[in-house]
């Protein structure tokens, strides 16, 4: 029997469909900027958004960590570029970001995802790693989830292991009493293999297999069998 004390979630299409989410908040971030600085959106192009990008990340390597801070970075640069000054352009970028830090907070839930973390809540300790920048207060997960550790929060982003270690470290538990369950492969189910977690892929494309990645320890298509490929886990 493997006693199971600590279930990490990764957020992001695991939960729920994060593209869905992210066009649903540049929308809003597009809106505030139309209305403030109309020159932003014609200036900026696509070329032009990937060029001061990849700038800030040779500048500032730190921020390819930190999905908040670069996206902030891009806009402050883009302002400036645009020729307004720098506390005009520091003041911009920080209210373009929170139309869009709001928005990218309202998700989707994909179908039993709530029913299966209330049920598992109620027997284990659950805790959320993303590489996003959700924030599981105001999505209300935290009344579900006991922590949570972002990639900005130790500097690496799965499937390095230093955030699957501060989980462990936190929960005081050791690797083969956890699960991490999520949708991607290299990020989620490598890393946290890596590292002795037990895992869980949701696949809810039902692709065929895993063939060529670290293979799983249990694998669901729908969150509501989430709790019994838990189960079994545990009692095996």
């Amino acid at each position: 029997m493997t006693e199971i004390r600590l279930i990490t979630f990764d957020l992001d299409n695991t939960l729920w469909d994060v593209g869905q989410v992210i066009r649903h908040a540049e929308t809003q971030m597009y809106n505030w900027l139309d209305e403030t600085v109309p020159e932003y959106r014609g200036a900026m192009t696509q070329d032009v958004l990937l060029e001061i990008r990849q700038q800030v990340v040779d500048e500032r390597p730190e921020l390819g960590h930190d999905v908040s801070g670069l996206r902030k970075a891009v806009l402050y640069r883009g302002m400036r570029r645009l020729g307004l000054p720098e506390a005009r352009s520091e003041d911009y970028a920080r209210q373009a970001f929170q139309a869009f830090f709001e928005a990218r907070q309202e998700v989707v839930f994909f179908e039993h995802a709530l029913e299966a973390l209330a049920e598992l809540a109620g027997d284990y300790q659950l805790a959320a790693l993303t590489n996003g920048n959700a924030a599981v207060e105001k999505i209300g997960l935290d009344k579900f989830f006991a922590f949570a550790y972002s990639s900005a929060d130790v500097s690496a982003s799965k499937p390095a292991p230093d955030i699957f270690h501060a989980a462990l470290d936190r929960a005081g538990v050791y690797a083969y009493e956890s699960i991490h369950v999520g949708d991607h492969l290299v990020d989620d189910i490598h890393g946290a293999g890596s590292v002795g977690m037990h895992t869980i892929w949701v696949n809810h494309g039902a692709e065929s297999d895993a063939e060529g990645h670290t293979q799983p320890t249990a694998v669901v298509e729908r969150l509501r069998d989430l709790p019994e490929a838990v189960r079994r886990i545990h009692d095996g």
